[in-house]
């Protein structure tokens, strides 16, 4: 597993850097302004009417089809896999058509605070973007079904064209001055990730058919795994649109703001834990299949330390140098001093919960491979009610940080939660060696935060701000190597042990 992490890691890293890469240029011609706000809340709605069902089918669709495969043989599983992407086509049918009618309410729930042009605006591109639903069906299944083939690189490496096709739309959208086009790349870019993943899945196996049964038992055994993952997301949904309503009635280019804080707290969580996350959910939902429990927590407990390794320490770094790495990375254009204050302000609340978030995604999918989707959703919704009720408190004291700060500590919760039931399901998973290993990974990452302050105030006065970043990141992920390998962190002596003997050290 920990191979397939590492490569994981290095081609999530080449696609997230794309990525990232689109939303610094978009901030560079759109700023945080009305266009762009128009332009999120556009590519949100979608996500949130149908994205919430194609991550519970997406989630329940591995565990599901891995029972197919070893009861019935693969033939089987694939017509599983054309039914359930068949009558997922015909259900979005109807939620296209009323997205489409009632375009105008729909917005205005999402951005209550949108009025005049702006509405306008944000009407236009979402009854473009809505058509991507159907893209985004074959997207969710296939990426499961190249997941579950253990064909990692292709799902991971999707977001490459489909941001350098987004990217393209931004630069002519405004070089010919037709908005427009932002919505079009948008949907485009959908299409070439599907015929990428038809192209790859083909490969692996898989061939369409116009399976249509709505009799199906697997398929009525799936959605009841699917339901709970569902209202989950949902919640998880209703927590971004109620972030979303309230920036938008704090200031203009405030959506704009928690999005491109959100990128750079997505972006460290892609990495680390997307990888782990991916690598580790098939091959849990066998050992769960085949009632290999002992299996299953280990790998558990090997991905929560490995998590803990990467994200405290990024956890660190990002509180620290929030603005500067804000400023660097978006300060430029049309990205004006009031974007650079309140994007650093809702990324630096944003990293309090990191370790919240990654540790979340993980849990959730120990109960996903065990097929208990409800404690999850339980979870997420006591979660969801913590976070409303913060962030109607918070964002009156500190405006966009105070919706950073209310999902932060919502994801700690609810993580706290599922620690607690998933021992009275699993029993121990040896947690005070797990608690011994964290303390070492925070007292690792305090000396590292400590040297990164130092070296970047005494470099600061001599040479510019951005190489001084830059170097204080490379020290500062030097010396934190250096700590973990002299304390003997579990996770990481091996790792740096295999490396020595590839290197003859």
């Amino acid at each position: 597993m920990k191979k397939a992490v590492v490569i994981l890691m290095v081609l999530t890293i080449f696609s997230k850097f794309i990525g990232f890469f689109r939303d610094v240029i978009l901030a560079y011609f759109y700023g945080a302004s009305g266009i762009s706000d128009a332009y999120i809340i556009s590519m949100t709605i979608p996500v949130v009417i149908f994205g919430v069902v194609a991550r519970g089918i997406s989630t329940g669709y591995i565990p599901m089809y891995s029972r197919i495969e070893e009861e019935e043989g693969s033939p089987e599983a694939i017509r599983y896999t054309n039914n359930l992407i068949n009558v997922l086509l015909a259900f979005c049918t109807l939620i296209v058509a009323a997205g489409l009618f009632f375009t105008e309410p729909i917005v205005k729930v999402f951005a209550s605070g949108f009025e005049g042009a702006t509405l306008q605006t944000a009407v236009t591109f979402t009854r473009i973007t809505i058509l991507g639903i159907y893209f985004t069906i074959f997207i969710r299944v296939l990426s499961a079904y190249l997941n579950y083939k253990k064909y990692f690189a292709v799902p991971n490496l999707l977001g490459i064209p489909m941001s350098i096709i987004v990217i393209l739309s931004i630069m002519i959208s405004y070089q010919l001055n037709v908005v427009d086009l932002l919505a079009f790349g948008f949907v485009t870019a959908l299409f070439v990730q599907l015929l990428i993943l038809l192209l790859f899945a083909y490969k692996k196996g898989y061939h369409y058919k116009p399976t249509f049964d709505l009799k199906d038992e697997h398929l009525k055994k799936m959605l009841l795994l699917a339901v709970p993952v569902i209202l989950g997301s949902m919640v998880h949904q209703i927590n971004k649109l109620v972030d979303r309503t309230l920036a938008s009635q704090i200031s203009t280019g405030g959506i704009s703001a928690l999005n491109y804080a959100n990128t750079l707290n997505g972006f460290v969580h892609g990495v680390f834990v997307t990888s782990i996350a991916t690598v580790m959910y098939p091959l849990i939902s066998k050992m769960a299949s085949k009632d290999n429990i002992e299996g299953l927590k280990r790998s558990l407990y090997q991905s929560i330390i490995g998590i803990s390794v990467l994200i405290v320490p990024a956890t660190v770094g990002s509180m620290l140098f929030a603005e500067p790495i804000v400023r660097m990375l978006f300060d430029r254009g049309a990205f004006d001093a009031q974007a650079v204050t309140m994007t650093a302000g809702a990324f630096f609340f944003y990293s309090i919960g990191m370790m919240g978030t990654g540790l979340r995604v993980i849990l959730s999918k120990a109960f996903f491979s065990l097929q208990d989707t409800r404690t999850p959703m339980v979870n997420a919704a006591m979660a969801m009610g913590l976070n409303i009720v913060l962030n109607l408190i918070l964002s009156r004291y500190m405006g966009i940080s105070g919706l950073a700060l209310a999902t932060s500590i919502s994801a700690i919760f609810c993580t706290v939660l599922l620690f607690y039931n998933l021992r009275n399901k699993l029993g121990s998973l040896n947690y005070r060696r797990m608690t011994g290993s964290f303390l070492k990974v925070v007292a690792a990452s305090l000396i590292m935060g400590a040297a990164a302050e130092l070296v970047y105030h005494s470099l600061l006065n001599v040479i510019d701000f951005q190489i001084t970043l830059i170097i204080t990141i490379i020290t500062a992920a030097v010396i934190y190597l250096a700590v973990v390998y002299f304390m003997k962190i579990e996770e990481i002596t091996p790792l740096v042990n295999g490396i020595r003997q590839k290197l003859k050290l």
